[in-house]
């Protein structure tokens, strides 16, 4: 069933545009009124022209950094408007019929030139102290001040040039202008001056951090003290991680895990920003973005990693043979990316249950069933199991739809073909309460994904409006209060200047019990949280908080489409619902996805949503509970062991297999084998050949 968009959404969006559009047009205008204002010249017309171009100028680095990032690559950058606009001050204040003394701003132009002249030297000097800012490593949880690290100068100096023309040589701006109105030379050498000598203290303050006691240690020296510390340190086991802005998700999501395995652990990444968004943990995190820093640990004691992505940087990793590796992926689901061929360069492949690792088997793509190991989702302990039919006035319905993948295949996600029937046949039900949480990537590579979840979006926002509202159980002041704790227990507070060497002197050694903390404060949180809202509104999810296994244990019933969201529902045995968008029939698509089986399959139209929540409230109605039951056995596995218990014997497995790697392994090369250089004299060997006559 097709949808028509709504003129709303389009007209906000027009808006926006247009919203965008305004101030570059505006300050376009203004420079073509000061150039009038010049050229006639018009006092009240220069002035006025521009004290607006100065305003909107920075207005859009305040709010509009795209636009500005544009007009940069046009050869338009700050310093280009910055010095048009003081020129053309400068041309309207000749060619005022008072002024017969040009001479009179020869010191004024020449202290323009000088201003320009240090805000270009400022820059020069910046990129130096950045660059003895930037360590080869990134640290968190560990006490690193031993690498002389101090707080950032101030963003203004170092990575905010177009702020710092635009402050200081504001004075200078001003006393143009009042020269102008007041036909006296002084407010304009007055104005030039301070701007000069905000310019110059700026770079005595940047000179300075250049002196060796206030900068960093050297890169040799920070290597040093990176190996120092892996050596009394004593890793053992670690978590590898590669990905771009918004996947830290993915590894967030194996912290505990991780915590929980016997031994030392370490994070290891490979993007500085990904410093930051790993989650609250106590875990020590270390980012080694060149390659040649990351094989230092091949020389350390570390002896296994896990790995819950595929990146192109993992393959750098892999190098090293003194580490075992496991893939354990960031979710199981029957898309081709949870059987993908590269988890063949991996050790071992963990993954949940017998699903998995039927499904690597049918899919032949080179891994080993031998190198396959069962060890559950340690993951899903915090979710509950199920208790019954909703006892409420409202059936809770979560509806998490996944992204639309990089292959454009129509059946990945059901937001584009499905999503707003399924959400309207949902609100047309006075007794269902509406949790919308969609992937964090909606929208990142299909343009009508993105416009979908806006529609959605606006119908929720509309069906709340429409419906009466009721008393919460939680004030906005209690949650105000709990966001606050949690914020405290899992966010370290930075000024806005800070690198990421200041990040890491107040990211020393965490406090002891922190993560115990974490959990209490979440907890405290998510019941915070859900009690501010009124039972019967309805909720849009696009924030971290609260997590996808919070929303699991509001909710009656889950619809999603074909993605790991589904393997993790079937751990509290819940009823769900699948939309297929594949253009398969029911039968051919339950046969296609294991993770289906046990669920109601919704096609585009939605028009099975009145027959999924009968179901849901009538537990007589409910024919698919046996089979959920053996769905969760065959996706997660049995649940004694636990899962955690199952995750640490497979761990101490493989590190066993590290310890035992070459302990048999002969000190000379096998007979029989080249060496690399016989390798390269059997190939001198074949070209003098090659190049000699042949016998005649």
């Amino acid at each position: 069933m097709s949808t028509i968009p709504p003129a709303a959404p389009r007209a906000s969006a027009a808006l926006r545009k247009s919203a965008r559009l305004l101030p570059p047009a505006v300050l376009a205008g203004a420079f073509v009124a000061q150039v009038v204002g010049a050229l006639l010249p018009d006092t009240l017309l220069l002035a006025v022209a521009t004290a607006i171009g100065l305003a909107t100028d920075a207005a859009l680095h305040r709010w509009q950094r795209r636009t500005v990032t544009l007009m940069a690559k046009a050869h338009a950058d700050v310093t280009v408007r910055q010095l048009l606009r003081d020129l053309l001050l400068v041309v309207g204040l000749l060619r005022i019929e008072q002024q017969s003394q040009e001479s009179v701003f020869l010191p004024v132009v020449i202290g323009l030139l000088v201003l320009y002249a240090l805000h270009f030297t400022v820059q020069a000097v910046s990129v130096k102290v950045r660059r003895s800012r930037t360590l080869p490593f990134v640290t968190r949880n560990i006490d690193a001040s031993a690498l002389r690290l101090s707080s950032a100068p101030p963003s203004l100096l170092t990575r905010r040039a177009g702020h710092r023309l635009l402050a200081f040589g504001a004075p200078a701006t001003l006393g143009l202008l009042v020269t102008a109105v007041v036909d006296d030379g002084i407010p304009a050498a007055a104005g030039v001056a301070v701007s000069v000598a905000l310019m110059a203290a700026g770079l005595v303050s940047l000179v300075l951090r250049l002196l060796p006691s206030r900068r960093p240690v050297s890169e040799q020296e920070a290597l040093a003290w990176l190996d120092t510390w892996l050596a009394e340190y004593r890793p053992t086991v670690g978590m590898y991680f590669s990905g771009g802005t918004t996947s830290a998700y993915q590894a967030n999501m194996w912290l505990e895990p991780l915590a929980a395995l016997d031994g030392r652990p370490v994070i290891v990444l490979r993007e500085r920003f990904m410093v930051q968004k790993i989650a609250a943990t106590d875990i020590p995190v270390i980012c080694l973005p060149k390659v040649a820093t990351l094989m230092r640990l091949e020389h350390s004691t570390l002896r296994m990693m896990i790995h819950p992505a595929n990146s192109g940087k993992t393959s750098q990793i892999l190098r090293v043979p003194t580490i075992k590796h496991a893939f354990v992926n960031h979710g199981e689901s029957d898309k081709l990316s949870s059987c993908n061929p590269y988890a063949k360069a991996y050790d071992e492949v963990w993954v949940a249950g017998p699903a998995a690792r039927e499904r690597y088997a049918l899919a032949d793509v080179g891994v080993d069933d031998r190198d396959v190991v069962e060890v559950g989702r340690p993951q899903l302990d915090p979710v509950l199991p199920y208790a019954g039919p909703p006892t409420g006035t409202y059936t809770t319905v979560l509806y998490a739809p996944t992204w639309e993948g990089w292959d454009g295949n129509p059946g990945n996600t059901s937001v584009v073909l499905a999503g707003e029937n399924i959400v309207r046949a949902l609100l047309a039900d006075p007794a269902v309460r509406l949790l919308y949480k969609p992937h964090p990537m909606t929208g990142s590579v299909d343009p009508r994904a993105g416009a979908a979840n806006e529609r959605i979006q606006a119908m929720i926002r509309e069906a709340n409006r429409r419906r009466p509202a009721t008393a919460a159980a939680v004030s906005s002041a209690e949650l105000e209060r709990r966001t606050a704790e949690l914020e405290r227990a899992t966010s370290s507070a930075f000024r806005a200047a800070a690198d990421d060497v200041e990040r890491m002197l107040a990211q020393a050694e965490p406090d002891s019990g922190q993560a115990a903390e974490v959990a209490r404060a979440t907890d405290a949180w998510d019941a915070a949280y859900w009690g501010s809202f009124d039972e019967a509104e309805h909720q849009i999810i696009t924030a971290a908080r609260p997590g996808i296994f919070s929303c699991f244990n509001q909710a009656d019933v889950l619809v999603s489409d074909v993605s790991s969201v589904v393997s993790d529902w079937l751990a509290g045995e819940k009823p769900y619902a699948v939309a297929n968008t594949s253009g398969m029939t029911e039968e051919e698509f339950r046969a296609a996805f294991t993770t289906v089986r046990a669920a109601t399959i919704l096609d585009p139209s939605a028009e099975g949503v009145p027959g999924l929540l009968a179901a849901v409230r009538d537990p007589a109605l409910d024919t698919l509970a046996k089979d959920r039951a053996e769905l969760k056995l065959h996706l997660l596995g049995p649940s004694d062991p636990p899962s955690v218990s199952r995750l640490r014997d497979a761990a101490k497995a493989l590190e066993q297999k590290t310890l035992l790697r070459g302990a048999g392994r002969p000190e000379a090369t096998a007979p029989g084998i080249p060496t690399q250089r016989d390798h390269t004299a059997a190939a001198d060997a074949a070209d003098t050949a090659d190049a000699a006559p042949s016998p005649t």
